[in-house]
């Protein structure tokens, strides 16, 4: 049940982490390019590549996972925003934009992880 509680605890803190740091992005961009999402799924990528290098190389107890990868992080990005994102730029007849945006968003998240495993077992 404890650890149950941990897990949520981090899932509260992501939820809340990302809320902060959408409002932040709005308050610093304007356009209709949905950044505040794709900036949180990118870093949300790049920590949980460190995170399972952590865990992978034993630097983190075992218990971290659920708090960090299934909590924080798992609440911290978000795939459900990005989907409903594209979608409503497709139907708002921007089409270009909204194949850009899933590319991009694929693209670089896969490259923050992947970039985030070989630094940190560079760095280890």
């Amino acid at each position: 049940m404890r650890y149950l509680l941990l897990i949520a605890a981090g899932g509260a803190a992501g939820s809340v982490a990302r809320y902060a740091l959408s409002l932040w992005t709005q308050a610093h961009w304007q356009g209709q390019f949905p950044l505040g999402t794709l900036l949180v799924n990118v870093l949300g990528s790049f920590a949980i590549g460190v995170v399972f290098v952590l865990l992978q190389q034993q630097l983190l107890h075992p218990d971290w996972r659920g708090v960090l990868l299934v909590g924080f992080l798992g609440a911290f990005t978000t795939f459900s925003t990005y989907s409903l994102e594209t979608v409503a730029l497709w139907e708002a007849g921007q089409g270009v934009q909204a194949l850009a945006y899933a590319l991009t968003s694929v693209v670089l998240c896969v490259l923050a992880a992947g970039a985030a495993i070989a630094l940190t077992r560079n760095l280890l």
